[in-house]
């Protein structure tokens, strides 16, 4: 009898050391063979603080395990040998004499850091939100246990379904539109109890939206990606978290996030950061106020908080074999910390495409932040090839719907144009006509369909990489005000609905018009070097026409803008310095072949294409 009290009383004591569990530990697996040597585990269990931690496998070694205020939680830093294999071991937790164990595992990667390619000018990327581009599988509308429930596409901030399998249902119609890029808005886990549509708070930074499909589901709509020759772009949020975040709910450290002594909201005003007059007052604002109340605003400067962001990125990399990344509100981060993590991921992935999101009203608050930029002061390198170009969208809607003018109309866009000598490399921005955040295209233009025309070319033929908004192909319309108009659910990507115009019998004979126009331009720059390689020149706007050039030193591209009522002509001498070694030319749009060259017709309110051949 005394002997099974004795046995039981172990069996108890066993049980309750091996009841313990470890919650979860980020990164939940790494991989073999890359530049970075050096691993942290953030380890998540209750009451695990001070606890020590043994590992056996070849070619790992434990370096330092550190502590935190909050005892569920402790730091493992790694260091891994330059040939270490893939395989699985175990981390063992001792604490009071009582042991946790869990399996980990080093994967091998799929494919070589040189392999992913990034973007280029050469791209045409299009932009979706995946709640409202298709339902490709309603049975994951619900998903037990989260905290919004609703789908109701009659609400527009409620979820209306979409996910990624609608996605991956309509690649073939981007391909055969012509698109070589997708870049969708935020994916991961937002748990949210309200707007958790949108994606920008994030609550789990390794597991994909299971009501948009989990993880294998997006790997899968990469690997779709790539078999049709397109790439994919994540849109990643390094400056704020969703309050239902482990890591808030939780907190390791009081300075994982910036505090105050009450809700203080950033400033909206990244320009207070470049700004020379700048108070430090505001610049503090902008960079850790929370960007709203559900948004806490992460610590950058916390060394834990550098290593989880940096180690995830290239986490994604490595899972999906993704190309590149947009980067929301870039400017609204800690300077030294995007430094240290664009430059992680670049030395990691040298080609991989790099854009920051730079919302901005002035055009040398948006090219400071480019790569080797002399405006920067500090000689600081960002690392940061491409910047998205507000600028020049702002200057393409307003100059598109004012009279013409010194510096309105086209001359808003040529003097807008004119300010890419502050730019390091221009040719690197991503231009764009409208978003997620901003009023619809059209219905900034009023309707009017020329201006919409007009604007597409532009879109299709300037300089930068050029990103489409997803339904601009089919007229959508909208404005900002509220977010919610400019995030209607693509027609025909749901069960039931009234039209698909994925097809082009479901779409109007003007929408037909529309999504033909940018087929026809977007299937050509793919052919087209003067386009996705050359050189922009353009010309003084004068008597409501512009005129520029896409040009190498064998192709030529001439683009014509009228904005008046009457058709006016246009002698080619003045052209002379790029036209002059040519003959004939053909007109894009129409399909008409020019074999004299001497006068350009314009018709009123037109815009003409030319390629030229000798």
């Amino acid at each position: 009898m005394i002997l099974r009290i004795i046995i039981a009383l172990i069996l108890i004591q066993v049980g309750f050391a091996y009841a313990q569990k470890i919650n979860r530990i980020d990164p939940e697996h790494w991989y073999a063979g890359l530049k970075r040597k050096n691993l942290q585990l953030l380890i998540n269990g209750e009451q695990i603080g001070g606890s020590s931690v043994a590992i056996s496998y070849p070619g790992i070694r434990i370096e330092q395990t550190h502590v935190f205020e909050n005892n569920n939680y402790i730091a493992v830093d790694l260091a891994l040998d330059e040939y270490v294999k893939p395989g699985k071991f175990t981390i063992t937790l001792t604490k009071d004499k009582k042991l946790i164990k869990t399996e980990y595992e080093i994967k091998e990667r799929r494919r070589s850091a040189t392999s992913i390619k990034g973007f280029t000018p050469s791209d045409l990327i299009y932009l979706l939100m995946p709640d409202r581009f298709s339902n490709g599988d309603p049975s994951n509308d619900k998903v037990k246990g989260m905290l919004e429930q609703d789908v109701n596409r009659n609400e527009m901030y409620k979820r209306h379904g979409g996910d990624l399998q609608g996605v991956i249902n309509h690649l073939d119609y981007l391909t055969d539109l012509g698109f070589t890029a997708l870049w969708m808005t935020p994916f991961l886990i937002n748990d949210q109890e309200y707007w958790s549509y949108h994606g920008y708070a994030t609550t789990d930074h390794y597991r994909i939206e299971p009501r948009f499909g989990g993880n294998d589901v997006f790997a899968q709509l990469v690997a779709e990606c790539h078999r049709r020759g397109m790439k994919f772009v994540m849109d990643y949020i390094y400056n704020h978290i969703g309050d239902n975040n482990y890591l808030v709910r939780d907190l390791p450290s009081k300075d994982w996030l910036h505090q105050w002594p009450e809700f203080t909201r950033t400033n909206y005003r990244p320009n207070a950061v470049t700004d020379p007059y700048r108070s430090k007052h505001d610049s503090i604002l902008c960079v850790d106020g929370w960007f709203d109340k559900y948004m806490p605003d992460l610590n950058q400067k916390n060394p834990f908080v550098q290593n989880y962001f940096i180690q995830n990125t290239i986490w994604w990399v490595e899972f999906a074999q993704i190309d590149g990344f947009r980067f929301d509100t870039y400017p609204y981060n800690d300077n030294e910390f995007m430094i240290k993590a664009i430059k992680a991921l670049k030395d990691e992935y040298p080609n991989i495409g790099l854009v920051g999101e730079t919302w901005e009203q002035n055009t040398p608050a948006i090219a400071y932040w480019q790569s080797k930029n002399v405006l920067r002061s500090d000689g600081q390198d960002t690392y940061l090839q491409s910047l998205t170009d507000f600028m020049l969208c702002f200057a393409i809607k307003d100059g598109l719907r004012e009279p013409f003018g010194w510096n309105r109309g086209f001359g808003r866009i040529y003097y807008q144009l004119s300010e890419d000598i502050l730019y390091q490399n221009p040719y690197m921005n991503v231009i764009f006509l409208d978003n997620h955040d901003i009023s619809r295209i059209l219905s900034e233009l009023n309707n009017d369909f020329d201006k919409w025309k007009q604007a597409i070319t532009m879109l299709m033929t300037l300089r930068g990489i050029p990103m489409l908004y997803y339904g601009t192909e089919i007229l959508m319309d909208g404005m900002s005000n509220p977010d919610g108009l400019v995030r209607k659910d693509f027609p025909g990507g749901w069960p039931g609905d009234s039209a698909d115009k994925f097809m082009a019998a479901g779409r109007s004979d003007k929408e037909n018009e529309a999504f033909n126009l940018i087929r026809t331009l977007a299937q050509w720059r793919k052919t087209s070097k003067a386009i996705t390689e050359g050189k922009l020149m353009q010309f003084v706007p004068n008597d409501n026409t512009w005129v520029y050039f896409r040009y190498t030193d064998n192709e030529c591209v001439m683009v014509l803008f009228n904005s008046s009522n009457e058709t006016k002509s246009l002698d080619s001498k003045r052209f002379y310095e790029r036209i002059s070694n040519f003959t004939k030319a053909k007109n894009i749009i129409s399909g008409e072949t020019l074999n004299d060259i001497k006068t350009f017709s314009l018709l009123p309110n037109s815009v003409t294409v030319l390629e030229f051949s000798k």
